[in-house]
């Protein structure tokens, strides 16, 4: 499995970035997040074609591979629609 995280400030190219991770078939997980497997002779093309789009801009993208075990390991706590003031 693989994660691939950013921080990046421009709307425009944070969407072109964001378009790139769906076309290599990773799922949103966050805003700033994409998970799914991406297969090993792929990872440095997707990181290539990110650096491409991103230009000088600044950004920090990064991709992590998790072994199948680790993976394994993930837990996930997600709540919608929850009020502060219904707590």
């Amino acid at each position: 499995m693989n994660l691939l995280i950013y921080d990046i400030s421009d709307d425009r190219l944070r969407l072109k970035v964001a378009n790139i991770c769906l076309d290599y078939g990773l799922m949103r997980i966050q805003r700033s997040a994409f998970a799914g497997t991406i297969p090993t002779h792929l990872r440095r093309d997707i990181m290539l074609e990110i650096r491409r789009a991103l230009g000088d801009e600044e950004a920090d993208v990064r991709l992590y591979t998790l072994c199948e075990r680790d993976a394994a390991l993930t837990r996930t706590h997600v709540t919608r629609g929850a009020s502060l003031a219904a707590v």
